[in-house]
């Protein structure tokens, strides 16, 4: 997830040559601004490859929550996935009328019996959940999956993401289906689903593809749907859209059966910001550091996670540009770093600053350790007007440590 491959992640086309200056210098930072055009923009391939192949696409709500900006997906989608109870919840009350599907890794029995009132397909991770929670569901009407493992890692680096590395808890192996799915469970499921990809591009997906064939071929015949998860970079320029539409039609045609997609990331990929400004200059030897108002532990949490280091507008990588600044954040965490950039100019306290690619795993991730003040949310929407969508006060930080 490099910061400077402007070809392939071209974070700030949303701008349409206009600065974050211009656009942004009146907002309190920091705040998340999300680009109603770029959503709209991703949706409409999204639109183009579910019209040409039959396939149904969903929205990964894990990777994008912000039901104000739903209707601007809405109309390009067959609907959401959730993660369990509570965006099953968001995704039937923000996309009314669109399927919801459910995948978790393992199921509440206090919630399931609301989470039937939401959902139309409940994916399962085992053949013990599938047991004990699957008739459930089928006595309810809703459509039943099982989550699958191919048992084929197809990245390398992201280890924290890879479903198939070895003493994986997510989905079911060869093995496992072998030793534990019984006749009579085999006969409840309609479907199966993967999910096994990061950031990836269709030629992973085809590789995918070849391994459940090989452990699940004889299982497919059987079912109605089959789902490939989510981690296709669909809407990322450069992203083999034909690849990926032959697998679809060759998978549908060979099988019989309704092929689902649920990106997350592809959904919102270059579709929002994080302005920030400079709060102070530290010197340490060598080391020139700014400090920001926004945190990288706090406000955008997958760039210690992933690791990765986010675009920057205006800047180059470490030692690009004449000077070359350590971005941090303002909490007592040493690693608190967003990463090394280098600018134009020398940055000075109150400069404003912009970061790319923020409308994914951001809002829906973030938090407030040492109290960070959650950031405001704002929409730019299609005539470049820009709406608050929230803002959060001392009162959100409190009330969720007591009452």
């Amino acid at each position: 997830m490099g910061i400077f491959n402007k070809d392939t992640r071209p974070p700030f086309s949303g701008l349409k040559g206009r600065s974050p200056k211009e656009l942004f210098h009146t907002l309190l930072t920091p705040c998340y601004i999300l680009d109603e055009s770029a959503l709209q923009k991703n949706g409409q391939i999204l639109a183009k490859v579910a019209q040409r192949t039959g396939c149904k696409i969903l929205l990964a709500q894990k990777a994008f929550s912000n039901y104000n900006l739903y209707p601007s997906l809405s109309p390009y989608l067959a609907g959401t996935e959730a993660s369990g109870l509570y965006e099953a919840r968001l995704g039937a009350e923000e996309m009314p009328g669109k399927e919801v599907h459910v995948f978790c890794g393992a199921y509440r029995e206090d919630e399931f019996s609301e989470l039937l009132c939401y959902a139309d397909h409940i994916v399962f991770n085992s053949p013990r959940q599938l047991e004990r929670f699957g008739w459930l569901a089928k006595n309810a009407g809703k459509s039943i999956g099982l989550r699958i493992n191919p048992e084929c890692s197809t990245q390398e680096g992201h280890d924290i993401y890879d479903p198939c590395a070895p003493g994986s808890r997510l989905g079911t192996t060869r093995a496992q289906w072998d030793g534990q799915m019984t006749p009579r469970l085999v006969e409840m499921l309609d479907g199966i689903h993967f999910h096994t990809l990061c950031e990836q591009d269709a030629d992973a997906l085809e590789l995918t593809l070849k391994a459940v064939e090989n452990l699940f071929g004889d299982i497919l015949p059987r079912m109605k749907w089959l789902n490939f998860g989510g981690g296709h970079h669909i809407t990322r320029p450069g992203y083999d859209v034909p690849k990926l539409e032959q697998c679809i039609c060759a998978t549908k045609e060979k099988w019989g059966v309704q092929i689902y997609l649920e990106p997350g990331e592809a959904c919102a990929l270059n579709a929002g910001y994080l302005a920030t400004r400079v709060l102070d200059i530290v010197q340490n030897g060598q080391t020139r550091i700014a400090v920001l108002d926004a945190s990288a532990a706090c406000h955008m949490p997958d760039v210690i996670e992933m690791p990765y280091q986010p675009p920057l507008y205006g800047a180059g990588a470490a030692n690009e540009l004449p000077y070359p600044f350590h971005l941090g954040g303002p909490t007592c965490l040493s690693g608190d770093i967003i990463g090394e950039y280098s600018f134009r100019v020398p940055l000075q306290e109150g400069d404003l600053l912009l970061f790319g690619d923020m409308a994914i795993y951001t809002t829906c991730k973030n938090n407030t350790f040492n109290g960070m003040p959650l950031p405001s949310i704002f929409a730019m929407r299609a005539d470049n007007d820009l709406q608050c969508l929230k803002k959060f006060e001392y009162s959100d930080f409190k009330s969720r440590l007591g009452g």
